[in-house]
């Protein structure tokens, strides 16, 4: 069999920006949504050649949202994917949707062409902290679109929750976490409250209604342990599901599985070459219409960048990292980074199972500094240590049939 790829398609239009969204997506534009969809479709179509090699099992349509994008268009696009690649049937077909721009109708349509995963933006049950950080919805939408999200036959839903808001209790938090679970959904994404800069909300940095650190501390601890007893267990830092019921496009991102994305901004990593688009909508729109170069960034991916990456998003499981995956990888020693292991598990924060090293809930707390620390002591065996990595012209001519170069015609 061919090997496997997940698709990312990006929608980048919003009815609104969430005060503190700082993903590429634009309110008010759309009447660029003909011209993108006309893009986007000549987009996948060109890149089939591409895609051949492969067969798609996994497909996430991510924003912005994609509801507002509307069914019709959705589904356009996946039926193009369908007609130019090798989509399996049982491929994860996952939509994000927000609960003020999802039909019943539309939810109805999607599923009659397989879309057969939701991912819905409910974040807070909380009206009044909704409001607060630019949300269009209620909480009483979120429960109407799992109503009728069920009547129209899913059933693979996720909810994404946001905790360490302005002004969240924790008693918000376990009210909002409560509310998720009576919802029975299959899967829940719990992400603390980041304040990027450019964002409407980073004028909150420092201010006394965000929970403290400690008080963030605390609703993640609990989430953890509320949600492992009501049959969710954590699977990665932010993600918990119900056995069987794990994402399994996104875990092709911290597996270091090939995927490839389209839209302005996405992403790809593709037999060892990890490329993006274009970020600005208009540019990727016109690069395509013009037969122009939309890739922004270009690189392959070295031995060292991948078992560092390995590292990276292999402690962000709660299944770890193992010395001998290591060193299928990096054929180097993975002695110096579980010595380093050894002190996080004298401390608490890591836990070894057999060969496998994971964080506890603690350890993720300190997560970005933990695995920092384990990258600096990768980092430190150097490349000349491993004779067996071959040369840059060697790998070029392995992964060749795979990627074509920057300018090849392909990529426009």
């Amino acid at each position: 069999m061919d090997r496997k790829l997940g698709i990312y398609i990006h929608i980048p239009f919003c009815a609104s920006k969430c005060g503190y969204c700082d993903f590429y997506s634009l309110a008010g534009c759309d009447k660029l949504m003909p011209k993108y969809h006309d893009a986007l479709l000549a987009h996948i179509t060109e890149a089939a050649p591409q895609m051949s090699a492969y067969h798609i099992d996994t497909l996430y349509f991510g924003g912005g949202t994609p509801s507002h994008y509307g069914a019709k268009r959705i589904t356009e696009v996946f039926n193009t994917l369908k007609r130019t690649a090798k989509v399996l049937k049982a491929s994860e077909v996952t939509v994000e949707i927000n609960p003020d721009s999802a039909t019943k109708r539309d939810l109805a349509a999607l599923r009659k062409e397989g879309v057969n995963r939701l991912s819905i933006g409910m974040q807070s049950a909380n009206d009044d902290i909704l409001k607060l950080i630019g949300r269009r919805h209620n909480f009483k939408q979120v429960e109407k679109v799992m109503k009728d999200a069920r009547n129209v036959g899913f059933d693979n839903i996720s909810l994404d929750l946001i905790y360490g808001l302005p002004s969240q209790s924790k008693n918000d938090w376990a009210d909002t976490l409560a509310k998720a679970l009576a919802l029975k959904p299959e899967h829940i994404s719990c992400y603390g409250l980041k304040l990027e800069e450019g964002t409407p909300m980073y004028s909150y940095k420092g201010s006394p209604f965000l929970p403290d650190d400690d008080e963030q501390s605390d609703m993640y601890l609990y989430m953890v342990e509320t949600l492992g007893q009501f049959d969710y267990p954590q699977y990665e830092i932010s993600n918990f599901a119900l056995q069987g019921y794990e994402s399994k496009h996104n875990l092709k991102y911290w597996n270091l599985d090939d995927y490839m994305g389209f839209g302005p901004g996405a992403h790809s990593c593709v037999g060892g070459v990890r490329y993006s688009f274009n970020p600005y909508l208009e540019k990727y729109i016109s690069g395509i219409q013009q037969s122009e170069d939309i890739i922004d960034e270009y690189e392959k991916v070295s031995p060292l960048d991948k078992a560092a990456e390995y590292i990276m998003l292999g402690m962000r499981m709660t299944r770890g990292i193992s010395g001998g995956e290591y060193y299928k990888i990096y054929r180097n020693d993975f002695e110096p980074i579980e010595d380093l292991l050894d002190q996080f598990q004298k401390k608490g924060w890591v836990v070894r199972n057999e060969d496998r090293w994971a964080f506890t809930s603690t350890g993720f707390l300190l997560s970005n500094l933990l695995i920092g620390a384990l990258l600096e002591v990768q980092s430190q065996q150097k490349l000349s240590a491993t004779p067996w990595v071959k040369d840059d012209a060697a790998i070029d001519r392995e992964n060749e049939h795979i990627i074509p170069s920057a300018g090849d015609d392909l990529f426009f």
